[in-house]
């Protein structure tokens, strides 16, 4: 990336810093461009092809009760982000960084993890850009997949690429939210119902509501703001107010997006629609809005694959190097990444079964170990945090949720266990 390294603030002399007698310290237009660009980057991160699938599949299966579903969800969303974000944004270190700051080793122990998932992954984001490219045009997938990761690569080795990287998904995040907007409004869904069941749910499904916090904040996915932030500077006590805003903001923006494409789901499968099990979302959105519709969800679904190849390559990378890596060479290396995956995805033209399931794996355990790092700095490493006092009941609430990731990494091992079933 072209914007220049950070380096933690240092320590004032102050015996404390207070979060509440902290005040925001004033942004430029480029460090707000750059808030914007973390923003999204998580959330568009979160929203790939596999997001448009569960989501869908999801709504079909519980209807209006899904909506409680995701209410739990962006709740549980929310207590991890402002506690990793926060975490990372104070100290100004990455959580590879932060991890070695606090047991040698565990940063890169994470690193591995991100890298080898983010790489198996991507080959399926580049498939979900090239089945989003088909639908859209009508060209072959496999060209759209190679088109959509070129495009990726470009972004990359533009000059100014934070800058590039920050708008491109930004204007690709508001594409999607307008598109199913558009789709969930002549979907005509039954919006009080919905609304109903977001506090009194006709069925409450554990495991679905698992699920979706394990593909919102899972993995890198939960790293992916705080390190563009840190990237851009925008670090420090002094810009707590901004680091918090942003990590709630940012769960919001992927909640909108599932709530919207929830209800043009449900629009239709309330109007009595049987939709295929193998394409819910592209059946839904053609019964919603005829063949506009289908060429908007071929849209979404590229828009959702092409910022998840960036997400997932910019994080990986931003794990594997550290901020004393120059500009070039995590441009470099981050073109290198695509190129691989691209490579793959044309070679087999998806992602094996049984690597997806490795990568789900090393997915589902990169959360609780880099929140285990994230909360021992809250509570215990005080230099870390430049003397900022962080509050308790923020460290107390992410320690209870802490205890349901160990769950959803000990659910993502059962997925290594079922390879050797056959």
């Amino acid at each position: 990336m072209s914007t220049p390294s950070p380096t933690p603030t240092p320590d004032s002399g102050s015996s404390a810093v207070s979060k509440d007698a902290q005040k925001s310290a004033k942004l430029s237009r480029t460090s707000r461009t750059a808030i914007l660009g973390a923003m999204f980057l998580m959330a568009t991160s979160s929203i790939g092809p596999g997001f448009i699938t569960q989501t869908s599949v999801f709504t079909v299966q519980l209807g209006v009760a899904f909506a409680f579903a995701i209410v739990v969800s962006v709740l549980v969303d929310i207590a991890i982000q402002l506690n990793v974000w926060r975490v990372l944004g104070v100290t100004g270190l990455r959580a590879n960084e932060l991890g070695n700051r606090v047991l040698p080793g565990i940063g890169w122990v994470m690193a591995a993890f991100v890298f080898v998932g983010g790489l198996i992954f991507n080959i399926g984001n580049i498939g979900g850009a090239g089945l989003g490219m088909n639908a859209m045009l009508g060209i072959d997938a496999k060209v759209g997949g190679a088109v959509s990761a070129l495009i990726a690569i470009v972004i990359f080795v533009f000059k100014r690429a934070g800058a590039a990287l920050d708008r491109i998904v930004v204007a690709l995040g508001a594409i999607m939210i307008l598109l199913m907007l558009y789709v969930a409004i002549v979907s005509q869904p039954p919006v009080g119902e919905a609304l109903k069941n977001t506090v009194f749910p006709e069925q409450v499904d554990f495991l679905v509501i698992t699920t979706l916090i394990g593909g919102t904040v899972g993995g890198y996915i939960t790293f992916a703001g705080a390190h563009r932030l840190i990237d851009s500077k925008i670090t420090g006590a002094e810009n707590v107010g901004h680091i918090t805003g942003v990590s709630v903001m940012s769960v919001i923006v992927t909640g909108i997006m599932r709530v919207l494409l929830f209800l043009a789901i449900l629009g239709v499968v309330a109007g009595g629609v049987a939709l295929s099990k193998d394409n819910t979302a592209a059946d839904a959105f053609y019964a919603a809005a005829g063949e506009i519709g289908l060429r908007f969800f071929g849209v979404v679904l590229w828009a959702a694959g092409l910022t998840s190849v960036i997400g997932a390559s910019y994080t990986s990378i931003s794990f594997v190097t550290t901020q004393k890596t120059s500009a070039r060479v995590r441009s470099l290396l981050t073109v290198g990444f695509i190129v691989v995956c691209a490579v793959a995805y044309l070679a087999l033209n998806q992602a094996p079964q049984t690597l997806l399931i490795f990568a789900g794996a090393f997915n589902g355990l990169i959360l609780p170990i880099g929140f285990a790092v994230v909360l021992w700095v809250a509570w215990v490493r005080r230099d870390l945090l430049q003397g900022y006092v962080y509050p308790k009941w923020l460290a107390v609430v992410g320690t209870l949720t802490w205890v349901l990731t160990i769950w959803l990494g000990w659910k993502s091992l059962t997925g290594i266990a079922a390879l050797w079933q056959g």
